[in-house]
């Protein structure tokens, strides 16, 4: 069985035993049953799923962290009376393959502040981007490729 599924199952069945529908107590019993199947991880075969989810919560930290940095610089360019901005695109040479691999990596890069996913090339090897603010086109496409994309394959895979 898959071992999230399964989870979830504990965290239900937590809900159901306290008899509390909060979300709070969700997360609680879904915390248990992570323990739980860490323990029997060998039995249950579920091995990646704990190396998985230490990358998800790290992901998510990240993404949050480089989220609120652009709003901050975005609305740091709003405010001041001088422009600050340098667009242009980029195009980034891609190592995700599959379809939910490329789409996430394109929404994750729309969804910061400062960049758009623009076209994908009929190959499927290359993502066009548009950036406001590039100082360094090398710079810019780095930190796209080995921070968004690298961290994003690394849950995805």
């Amino acid at each position: 069985m898959n071992p999230f599924l399964l989870n979830l199952l504990l965290a239900f069945a937590w809900i159901l035993l306290s008899g509390n529908l909060e979300v709070l107590n969700f997360l609680q019993g879904f915390i248990i049953g992570y323990i739980i199947l860490y323990v029997f991880r060998n039995a249950i075969g579920a091995k990646k799923y704990f190396d998985r989810i230490p990358a998800i919560i790290s992901f998510i930290m990240f993404f949050l962290k480089e989220l609120m940095k652009a709003n901050l610089i975005v609305a740091y360019d709003i405010l001041t009376p001088q422009d600050h901005m340098n667009p242009g695109i980029i195009e980034l040479e891609l190592d995700a393959e599959t379809d939910s691999e490329i789409t996430l990596l394109a929404n994750i890069i729309t969804l910061t502040p400062g960049t758009l996913s623009i076209d994908l090339s009929e190959d499927r090897k290359k993502l066009y981007v548009h950036a406001m603010y590039i100082q360094d086109i090398e710079k810019t496409k780095y930190e796209l490729k080995n921070e968004f994309e690298k961290r994003l394959l690394e849950v995805m895979r």
